[in-house]
């Protein structure tokens, strides 16, 4: 009876999510405006943690700076990006790795609230793109990266991979690390059908770039960055050390 139930849940979550993303694409295909667009989205992604039953709690928000900065997130779930959505403002634009842009809908709804797509194993490419996220920083424009790039199996923090902390240091940024729990339980790697759960999302004291040479700053944000994570997920081991 109990897997029963949690089918016809996770059958019922996947209809919701669904029929809520048919939605916010239609809206994000017609409203003008980036910040609407956001807002939006925003507003969708909320809808549908509340009514899959997935309490989200959002702990921290005061120390995001007023200004311009870049979030750094722990990932481990493809709804990682619906919950950051959900608990962060709208005026942050999300930095996503490139395969996403097959996804014909998602594509399009990410392209119109501003997302940036990413190259991860073309160099060249990987560059470009690169260079165009930094132009949107210079220009004071708040990006979301999940450093590690992908998610595991298995639990445990990733490597970082350096282009969020590039991009802060050129942009002379603060970074923010922060602690999402609970989306492994909701929605682990390799199920189709999500789990009702508790979703928490810590917002860390943000971290200012030192002066000097951007590479070098870049280094030091990184490590900076993964060790107040691993600090606060004691459920993610540092599977880097592995």
């Amino acid at each position: 009876m109990r897997a029963v139930v949690q089918t016809a849940y996770g059958a019922y979550a996947y209809v919701m999510f669904t029929v809520l993303g048919v939605a916010a694409f239609v809206a994000v295909l017609v409203v003008p405006g980036l910040a609407r667009r956001r807002a939006i989205a925003r507003a969708i992604a909320r809808l549908f943690l509340r009514l899959a039953g997935m309490r989200l709690s959002v702990r921290g928000i005061e120390r995001l700076p007023a200004g311009q900065c870049v979030v750094v997130a722990n990932h481990a779930s493809y709804l990682d990006g619906v919950v950051l959505t959900a608990a962060l403002p709208a005026r942050f634009g999300f930095v996503i790795k490139r395969e996403m842009a097959g996804v014909p809908l998602a594509a399009s709804l990410l392209h119109r609230i501003g997302a940036e797509f990413v190259e991860r194993f073309n160099r060249n490419k990987g560059a470009a793109d690169a260079r165009r996220v930094l132009r949107k920083a210079v220009n004071g424009q708040s990006l979301v990266f999940f450093p590690e790039g992908t998610f595991s199996p298995q639990p445990g923090l990733l490597k970082f991979h350096a282009g969020a902390f590039l991009t802060a240091a050129r942009a002379r940024c603060p970074i923010v690390p922060t602690a999402v729990r609970g989306t492994r339980e909701a929605l682990p790697p390799g199920r189709m059908l999500p789990r009702a759960t508790s979703i928490t999302v810590e917002l860390l004291p943000a971290l200012e770039t030192s002066a000097g040479d951007s590479g070098s700053a870049a280094a030091e944000l990184r490590e900076r960055a993964r060790q107040a994570l691993l600090q606060h997920l004691t459920e993610e081991p540092d599977a880097a050390a592995a």
